[in-house]
């Protein structure tokens, strides 16, 4: 009985999806729930497993694009595993003799000698007069010049030699200069590969948020000595307790959740000819992938501590390294934050998430002198950008925002834990 496997509906709005790989070969035997693919929707890349034992038979190819509820395989259930009573036949073979074949080759190697007469060694004579010329003709690099030019990567031949009958000297290569229209002797090869469905997606995504938000940028910077003085202060006693790192990443949530209801336009989107605001605070935290970038959700962010965010930025990223995520957890999203700065990014203009209508970026932290009460002091700075849609989003409230964030970043005992640092994180 052959059993027909069909694609199952990933997620919601999702009707297609693309073969990236398959796991196994036709004809294969495979197990029941064995993973035999890996396929990509528009959000994210899935794992298909295997809906019976038996033989498979492969309906589709790597690369195609399937809808859901077509067959990609038929699994033969009603044969039998070939691999069940297989015999260890490696040695079965004959033995393979050795002193015969090795005299064998000798002889093989007699034979070609007594038949290429020319193959004989020839060290010893000298070089005729004719060889010497011809060797030596017009354009041949002498043995010093031909050494230049290859650590320079300079064809011989764009090269005019100076030397008698045009030979070129070692003084000619020094004096070589590669030429700028000509390819050097380097690799010149190139690939080419089809994008993944879920980077198609992404591409469509980043150029229609382009072309219809009217998209604006605002920086500022912050001090980051208040955030680092804590954490070097209590990360071992939260690590300890909580079993997660205290990191920048809860601090920059808490700073964004009270931002947003400073400012409710930030957390709010266009539909139509209408504005939707939310009085929650799902925070899209933009991560890199396997399969590239994805942005998990953080749901209610503004009812979870600093431990609370902390442990689910931990869980959706690993989820997202091992390619466990699911659609679900990367729909939604009302603000997202993406931070370049671990990539060594020290400036950026983030693209926005649509529909969502503001991104907040984050950037490397490098120690610059600064005034501080008139002093001029070495402090961690981080320069941060709002990238915003002004259809909804006027300047004062995304530059408010900003500085609400900044505020917050420069000050969190006082406007992030209000004024209690070890009730805040639980200790």
């Amino acid at each position: 009985m052959a059993l027909e496997m069909k694609v199952p509906s990933p997620g919601e709005s999702i009707t297609e999806v693309e073969i990236a790989e398959w796991l196994v070969a036709d004809g294969d035997w495979v197990e029941k729930d064995q993973a035999i693919a890996e396929v990509d929707s528009d959000k994210a890349t899935l794992e298909l497993p295997a809906e019976a034992s038996g033989i498979i038979t492969l309906k589709a190819e790597e690369g195609d694009a399937v809808a859901v509820g077509e067959v990609v395989c038929l699994i033969d259930t009603e044969a039998t595993n070939p691999n069940e009573g297989a015999k260890d036949v490696e040695n079965s073979g004959p033995t393979m003799g050795g002193g015969d074949e090795g005299g064998n080759a000798g002889d093989v190697a007699k034979e070609m000698r007594k038949d290429n007469p020319e193959s004989k060694s020839t060290g010893d004579k000298a070089p005729q007069p004719e060889q010497a010329k011809e060797t030596y003709a017009s354009g041949t690099p002498s043995p010093a010049a031909k050494k230049t030019l290859d650590e320079k990567g300079i064809d011989p031949k764009s090269v005019s030699g100076t030397g008698r009958d045009g030979r070129i000297t070692k003084e000619d290569a020094v004096n070589a200069k590669p030429s700028m229209g000509s390819p050097g002797t380097g690799s010149r090869g190139e690939s080419r590969s089809k994008l993944s469905m879920l980077r198609r997606k992404v591409a469509e995504r980043l150029v229609s948020a382009k072309n219809e938000t009217a998209m604006l940028t605002t920086f500022n910077e912050a001090d980051m000595k208040p955030i680092f003085d804590l954490r070097k202060e209590y990360k071992e006693t939260f690590k300890a307790k909580h079993g997660v790192s205290l990191g920048f990443m809860s601090f920059f949530t808490k700073a964004v959740v009270r931002a947003l209801e400073m400012y409710p336009a930030v957390n709010s989107m266009i539909d139509g000819k209408e504005m939707i605001s939310y009085d929650f605070a799902d925070i899209s935290i933009a991560v890199s992938g396997p399969k590239g970038l994805m942005v998990p959700v953080i749901r209610n962010a503004e009812n979870l501590s600093f431990r609370g965010v902390e442990q689910e930025v931990k869980r959706l990223a690993l989820r997202a390294r091992d390619g466990d995520i699911t659609v679900d957890e990367m729909t939604g999203g009302t603000f997202t934050i993406t931070n370049g700065g671990v990539f060594g990014s020290m400036m950026s203009t983030p693209i926005i998430n649509p529909p969502q209508s503001a991104i907040l970026g984050m950037h490397n932290i490098i120690e610059r002198p600064v005034v501080v009460d008139g002093n001029i002091v070495a402090r961690p700075m981080m320069y941060l950008a709002v990238s915003y849609d002004h259809r909804i989003i006027d300047g004062k409230e995304s530059v408010g925002f900003l500085v609400a964030i900044k505020e917050a970043l420069e000050d969190p005992i006082n406007l992030l834990m209000d004024g209690d640092v070890k009730r805040a994180l639980e200790l």
